[in-house]
């Protein structure tokens, strides 16, 4: 009888949070694609690499800057074109949530 609490629970949680089998098939898909090779973002990530190891105690105050915004661009490039996945923090709880739930 407490399983099946649980299950109606969960089921009710999951419909009321729009994550319905119907809302998701509805989904439209957009696909991303990389206009970078690996090879290409491998050097973006050596010259990341090769910025945080300089010695930056010689450089001018716009020198720095520089060196400043090029890694803050270079860094944005990467994560452009790694094409990683990411979870918000309400479906990373929903997902713990269910998992306790479960075990």
């Amino acid at each position: 009888m407490k399983n099946l609490r649980i299950t109606a629970a969960t089921v009710v949680i999951l419909f009321s949070l729009g994550l319905s089998p119907v809302s998701a098939i509805g989904a439209k898909k957009i696909p991303v694609e990389s206009t970078m090779t690996p090879a290409e973002i491998q050097l973006l990530i050596d010259r990341v690499e090769e910025i945080k190891e300089m010695d930056k105690s010689t450089l001018t105050k716009a020198e720095k800057k520089d060196l400043r915004n090029e890694l803050r661009e270079t860094k944005k490039e990467i994560t452009r074109n790694n094409g990683g996945v990411y979870l918000s923090v309400g479906a990373l709880i929903l997902v713990i949530v269910l998992l306790i739930l479960l075990l």
